[in-house]
């Protein structure tokens, strides 16, 4: 047997050996679970005056490993939770659905804590980018439908706190 011949059947054999590794491994992964870092509150506007409508507890993606994960992965969120990310400056931001499972509403916040625009009910697993059209500091992920059932509009506003 030649060289050549030898190595081939090497190459062969151990790309048969690594297949038949791999199918007869399960592959096992635990849901994620939420942790409540903070609360949110959502104000509306009415007659010039803010109004607490709706606080929330939240997870804060601070961080670029967090920003980059998001709630990818995750199969479920409870309607009083959501994911607040803190962006590292004011500019106009992208999201979109990589890997994320549950259609969410995206509010884009500005770095005086007011609404600027939102993606409402976005399409899990989708990678068409969801743009702010306006510069935000803050992005705030709820459930799909929320921002109508809590009827916010642009310059609502929101506080929160870290605990």
């Amino acid at each position: 047997m030649s060289i050549k011949h030898l190595i081939i059947t090497i190459c062969f054999a151990s790309i048969i050996s690594c297949k038949n590794n791999s199918e007869n491994k399960n592959i096992i992964t635990e849901d994620i679970k939420f942790t409540k870092e903070g609360e949110l509150t959502l104000y509306t506007s009415k007659d010039s005056i803010l109004v607490p409508t709706t606080q929330i507890d939240i997870e804060i993606a601070d961080n670029d490993y967090e920003r980059e994960t998001g709630l990818m992965y995750r199969k479920s969120m409870q309607e009083n939770q959501g994911m607040l990310f803190v962006q590292n400056e004011m500019k106009p931001q992208y999201f979109y659905m990589k890997n994320t499972l549950i259609p969410l509403d995206i509010i884009y916040i500005d770095d005086q804590y007011r609404i600027v625009s939102f993606q409402k009910n976005t399409k899990p697993l989708d990678e068409t980018s969801l743009p702010s059209g306006k510069p935000a500091k803050y992005v705030l992920e709820v459930n799909a439908g929320l921002t109508d059932a809590w009827n916010l509009k642009i310059k609502d506003s929101i506080s929160f706190k870290k605990i």
